[in-house]
């Protein structure tokens, strides 16, 4: 085998990372502000700020890698959990963080 026939086979039986579009959605109302924090953005709560829908929903759209992530709400600076996620695990700093799977 060639080193070229060997890279063919490698792209061939090789996991390529694919990025996916997962629209995050968070009912908070009353809230002022919504951000969404995970692993994606190194738990920076400032990273990704949701915008307010017409509907007074916030919503933000994410390219992730086929995985899963961990991540939060953080709704006026606090915490919240996605009730329509995948699952939730503990965290470190934030106790328990939901979960989303990305296929």
């Amino acid at each position: 085998m060639t080193p070229d026939s060997a890279l063919d086979a490698t792209d061939r039986c090789s996991a390529k990372r694919t990025r996916h579009r997962v629209d995050f959605f968070c009912n908070a109302p009353e809230a002022k502000s919504v951000t969404l924090c995970g692993d994606f953005n190194e738990w920076d709560p400032t990273a990704t700020p949701m915008r307010r829908m017409p509907d007074n929903r916030w919503m933000v759209s994410m390219e992730l890698n086929h995985g899963h992530h961990e991540y939060v709400f953080m709704v006026d600076g606090r915490p919240v959990l996605d009730p329509r996620a995948n699952g939730t695990v503990p965290h470190e700093r934030y106790g328990r963080v939901s979960l989303v799977a990305v296929s």
